[in-house]
């Protein structure tokens, strides 16, 4: 997961400082493919990665990494350098103690499950219809709430990971797991930096 947020942050900056590359991205239709791309990859993995190798499975993470790398490279357009590596530190630290606390702790983090998922789902419905609306409020709304979904993910899913993985279902299953988890937690960590960012963050100008 390190890596590939590693490998995003470098993608994101390289085409974000390059006019010659994001000016044809974000400047024309192309920019919706860049962002629903990563949407299609989840779905992808979701439903085939009982079926692909280890090694694919990984390959795709990294294309994955890449591929948000990509998207996000529009932050460096619209916000400053400043307050981009602020909210990332803020991010970390945030990510970092939930994850720990999720590692840690004895209590059962289960039962949190289906409230987060429905707490996400009403999330994307609700930034669905704002796409729409463009109503601040409701955006600002969305950011609070999703920080806090978000976060409380972070700490479920690490927990749900480490317990699978003392299963030990076999070195192969293992790996893929290993894969699926730095996503969920990948994933988790991204969607809180741009949920901060945009709630924090300074815009260029």
């Amino acid at each position: 997961m390190g890596v590939g947020l590693v490998l995003t942050g470098i993608v994101a900056f390289l085409v974000g400082s390059t006019p010659a590359i994001y000016q044809p991205i974000f400047g024309t239709p192309l920019k919706w493919v860049v962002m629903l791309a990563p949407l299609a990859f989840i779905f992808f993995f979701s439903f085939r990665i009982h079926a692909i190798s280890a090694a694919t499975a990984q390959g795709l993470f990294w294309t994955f990494c890449a591929l948000i790398g990509l998207s996000l490279a529009s932050v460096f357009l619209v916000f400053t350098g400043a307050s981009i590596a602020r909210t990332f530190f803020i991010t970390a630290a945030m990510f970092g103690a939930t994850s720990l606390y999720g590692y840690t702790t004895n209590r059962d983090l289960s039962t949190m499950g289906s409230f987060l998922f429905m707490g996400l789902i009403g999330v994307i419905i609700a930034s669905l219809v704002n796409l729409f609306i463009g109503s601040s409020a409701l955006q600002f709304a969305i950011s609070v709430i999703g920080v806090l979904v978000f976060t409380g993910l972070t700490a479920y899913d690490t927990q749900n990971i480490k317990e699978q993985y003392a299963e030990a279902h076999g070195t192969e299953s293992n790996s893929k797991l290993a894969v699926w988890g730095a996503l969920s937690l990948y994933l988790n960590f991204i969607n809180i930096f741009q949920l901060l960012l945009g709630l924090t963050g300074e815009r260029e100008g």
